[in-house]
């Protein structure tokens, strides 16, 4: 296995035995971007020189024995988590590229944690879409099939952790631009409970966290990543559980119990929920139903009580919200020079054409669908402990579309399965369930209460243990 392919767990494990450096890790991961991204496109403001020379410094510090809990690790920010001295475009021409003054709060804890951010990666314009299409950045494309998409708007986080750019890759959730990415390229990919990684921008729905191929480094990331910061005034103090999470040591035993034994992760009763039908937007492709079926017979016989669901959300709220989301770029737009808003995407521009339209009842309407959609899922988990549906009700689609429909006027009919925990602020995370017949992904989703993060990476470990037709990683095109 190349050193590129390593978790974050595995490295940490072999710095501490000095049987592997951080500069030697990071070589691997370069050249493997190099090997790749000319099909992928996945990266923005690449620093090779700049991350030899952070990897330089961690291998001092794992030699004096001060290293941080992600010392060495490579890791990746997602382009709208400011770095400094990065501009931040927001994936579009239409952004005036001023360097970032500071370290959004996710990338100082990670800096500070000793990572090696190698990378920022694309997103699609304003971070709007689930796909990669972009004015600024190159198309970037799923290494399961370069010609799908790696989903979006995390859509050079998801490329680059399915292709091996290093073990961790930190993304943004709306209304499912961590879930779906993940989903599309066969990754655990968590939306943490809201506040518990401070956003330093927050805004109603919006998450930042990791996309992963293992549980063990997602919970890794995780504890890094969480903690109050006076930017954000969402954000609180670390969980209790967080204390034990500093060591990576537990954070392995913790998952890798939950992988090899079901009580660990399964407590007697569970209470799950299956969710096959969102109730509205696009139909669920048989072979998911199918997928996320085996997964829940799988919790089944470890001794969950599995019951099927009537859909949470309705046709209101997702429209409500889309009309609210549609005034809201509209306006921002609207803001831009005239020359910079004609570099806009035509899709974008097409969605928001329409906002003029609306009354002020109609934006009121579609804010109160946020609180809708959270009233609805906070019911849900009244009478059950977890929710296990699909992450979409389709594979990835073509690369070159912006929207899976191609039509700017129906731009959410495939996130109905992940945007009701952006507006509830719950946790949920993914892991690959099977493959279509065509060898692309299919992603579950496993959303859980509040502050139960580390359940849902549990029981995602367990069942990716469980599940088994894992595949080799896409790492040669």
């Amino acid at each position: 296995m190349s050193l590129a392919d390593l978790t974050a767990t595995e490295l940490l494990r072999r710095y501490r035995e000095r049987s592997l450096s951080p500069v030697e890790v990071l070589e691997d991961v370069l050249a493997r971007v190099d090997q790749l991204e000319p099909h992928l496109c996945a990266t923005y403001a690449l620093d090779p020189e700049g991350a030899r020379a952070a990897a330089r410094e961690s291998e001092a510090r794992w030699r004096d024995n001060t290293a941080g809990p992600l010392d060495g690790v490579p890791v990746t920010v997602k382009e709208n988590i400011a770095t400094r001295g990065t501009p931040v475009p927001q994936g579009t021409a239409a952004t005036e590229l001023i360097p970032a003054a500071e370290d959004a709060p996710a990338a100082a804890r990670l800096r500070a944690a000793g990572a090696v951010i190698f990378s920022k990666t694309t997103m699609p314009e304003y971070g709007m879409l689930s796909s990669g299409v972009s004015t600024f950045h190159p198309l970037t494309r799923n290494p399961w099939d370069v010609s799908k998409t790696a989903g979006g708007s995390s859509a050079g986080a998801a490329a680059a952790a399915a292709a091996g750019y290093g073990p961790i890759h930190v993304g943004t959730d709306i209304g499912g631009s961590i879930r779906l990415p993940a989903g599309w390229c066969g990754l655990v990919g968590l939306k943490p409970t809201h506040g518990r990684i401070a956003v330093g921008n927050p805004y109603p729905g919006r998450a930042i966290g990791p996309l992963t191929r293992t549980a063990a480094d997602a919970a890794l990331a995780l504890s890094v990543m969480s903690g109050y910061d006076p930017r954000d005034h969402t954000s609180y103090p670390p969980p209790p559980e967080n204390a034990t999470l500093q060591n990576t040591d537990l954070v392995n035993a913790d998952l890798e119990n939950a992988a090899s034994a079901p009580e660990s992760a399964l407590r007697p009763g569970l209470r799950v929920a299956l969710l096959l039908d969102a109730g509205l937007g696009l139909p669920v492709d048989p072979e998911i139903a199918a997928a996320v079926s085996a997964a829940a017979a799988v919790l089944e016989k470890a001794g969950a009580i599995v019951e099927p669901i009537a859909p949470i959300i309705t046709r209101e709220m997702l429209d409500g919200l889309d009309r609210f989301w549609r005034i809201r770029s509209a306006t921002d737009i609207a803001a831009l020079p005239e020359e910079r808003r004609a570099k806009v995407l035509p899709q974008i521009l097409d969605w928001v054409s329409t906002a003029g339209e609306l009354t002020g009842a109609d934006v009121f309407h579609g804010y109160s669908q946020m609180g809708a959609m959270a009233a609805a899922v906070t019911a849900a988990f009244r009478s059950h402990d977890v929710i296990l549906s699909p992450v979409a009700p389709i594979t990835a689609f073509p690369a070159e579309l912006a929207y899976p429909t191609d039509d700017p006027a129906k731009p959410f009919e495939h996130i109905a399965f992940t945007v009701p925990y952006n507006m509830s602020a719950h946790p949920a995370t993914t892991l690959n369930a099977g493959w279509s017949t065509t060898g692309l992904p299919i992603g579950a989703q496993l959303a859980v209460p509040h502050h139960q993060d580390l359940t849902a990476l549990a029981l995602a470990g367990y069942l990716d243990s469980a599940l088994s037709d894992h595949r080799p990683w896409p790492t040669q095109l």
